[in-house]
């Protein structure tokens, strides 16, 4: 009989086909109610941190140089008051092998693809990741399938997806490209089932045990170079995968004082699935677009269970402008000569505001770069922003407005960060949880998870619920 390949039913199926490409039973780790144990669904990856490294070693992945920006930490204690500007380091993951910290990532899924036996591996992203995945199966013989979301209703194609894209083709993926809705969820879906693939989701357990490696090298670095723990690591966020593995390796190096801090890109009032705001927006990934919603409802991925819950780790989390990462993009090439793209360019430009807080023997780490292209370069993102109807111009970043105007500094002092209330996120959080469940009345278990899930107490949650007149 031929499947029904609707949309709706391939919606109604979305469960089956995941677990049959992903090879793990999500049910096991349930209550039954909000709770579920997410230790023990991160154990089930069934590596340890020496044998993620072992994996990664095999595939040229890893083990990437830290690098003090001397310049810019001189040029933040120009500008900050005496005593303070904290020495800056950066994470140089572009020195992996697709350029991206990705790599670590796509290591462990695609190493477990080939495990178990199965013959490609499919991934839906805007890039990067999809340069990654077929990187890694190019490395272990697999084939490679990468769906993105590239183009608005004209056709027009923003040039930062387009260069990802080409990156993947690079690798010898097979590019299957969209346009802005819901049809790409369905598209992938079709994909897994047509094809059998294992989904090189971004996040299942191995996609976020594979970042771990990253912030227990930099825990290692930061000691070897300084005699210290880092003080601060400042790390981009978006669907909250790398703050997640960022956080987890460090706290696995015993860096119980590190403070985690988030990154993103203020996208506010541009809405990620829009045809008209698609391409009014010049940063792909590291937004609010995603780094909110993620934040205040993780289980929006393509799996059940979304191993990248943000909330767990964050001790802070604050925004920049476009113009401002764009200041520092050219700040990190013309004063440091590191070329780098976009998104560790937006832990970059938060790093060189909070740096100027902290005191001059301090330490704070810029957690990742990435490799930049024709397409990511502020050039060409800037030149479409004027196509799209964007101004663009020199001033004060505080007047900046996504989809409409992009200010670039006239001076880095100008640098700032954006506090991001993370009590209302936490709250909006536990809200979503109740909604989406539909509890009348909350469990110990899932008081206890919630406190864990938000890095709160039990009281809090509690609390939250009462205002939310939900029984305890």
């Amino acid at each position: 009989m031929t499947r029904d390949i609707s949309y709706e039913a391939v919606m109604a199926r979305k469960n089956e086909i995941m677990k049959k490409a992903v090879g793990i039973d999500y049910q096991v780790f349930e209550s039954g109610g909000i709770a579920f144990d997410y230790e023990r669904m991160m154990r089930e990856v069934g590596y340890t941190i020496d044998e993620i490294r072992k994996i990664q070693a095999e595939t040229g992945v890893g083990n990437t140089p830290l690098i003090e920006l001397k310049n810019l930490t001189k040029l933040a204690r120009k500008l900050a008051p005496p005593g303070k500007g904290a020495r800056i380091f950066i994470k140089d993951e572009a020195c992996n092998p697709s350029g991206s910290f990705k790599d670590r990532r796509a290591s462990v899924s695609v190493y477990r693809a080939q495990k178990l036996g199965f013959k490609g591996v499919i991934a839906a992203t805007s890039g990067n990741y999809g340069a990654a995945v077929a990187s890694q199966a190019a490395m272990r013989s697999l084939n490679c399938i990468v769906v993105q979301e590239v183009f608005d209703s004209e056709g027009r194609g923003q040039p930062e997806i387009l260069e990802k894209g080409r990156k993947c083709e690079a690798f010898g993926a097979e590019v299957i490209q969209l346009s802005v809705g819901p049809e790409l969820f369905y598209t992938f879906l079709c994909l897994l089932e047509e094809t059998g693939y294992f989904n090189a989701s971004l996040y299942t357990p191995f996609g976020i045990a594979g970042i771990e490696t990253l912030g227990y090298e930099v825990a290692e670095q930061v000691r070897a170079a300084t005699g210290r723990d880092p003080d601060a690591v400042v790390i981009t966020h978006a669907g909250g995968g790398n703050v997640t593995g960022t956080a987890r390796g460090l706290l696995k190096a015993g860096c119980r004082n590190t403070k985690i801090i988030g990154a993103s890109v203020d996208l506010t009032g541009l809405h990620m699935a829009s045809d008209r705001d698609f391409n009014r927006k010049s940063f792909t990934t590291g937004h609010t677009g995603f780094g909110v919603p993620f934040a205040t409802w993780p289980d929006r991925a393509d799996v059940p269970r979304n191993a990248a819950r943000s909330l767990r780790y964050l001790d802070r989390y604050v925004t920049v402008s476009q113009g401002e990462v764009f200041y520092m993009t050219e700040a990190l090439a013309q004063l440091e000569g590191m070329e780098r793209g976009p998104a560790g360019n937006t832990s970059l430009a938060a790093a060189f505001a909070i740096a100027r807080e902290m005191d001059e023997d301090q330490v704070i780490v810029v957690q990742e770069t990435e490799y930049t292209g024709a397409g990511k370069l502020p050039s060409a993102q800037l030149t479409f922003a004027t196509e799209m109807g964007v101004e663009v111009r020199r001033g004060d970043p505080a007047g900046d407005k996504p989809g409409e105007r992009i200010v670039i500094p006239e001076h880095p002092a100008q640098i700032r960060v954006k506090e991001v209330n993370l009590d209302a996120l936490r709250k909006s959080y536990i809200s979503n949880c109740i909604k989406h469940y539909k509890v009348q009345k909350l469990t110990g278990e899932d008081i206890r998870f919630l406190a864990e899930d938000t890095k709160t107490i039990e009281d809090y949650v509690r609390m939250v619920a009462e205002e939310l007149g939900i029984s305890i």
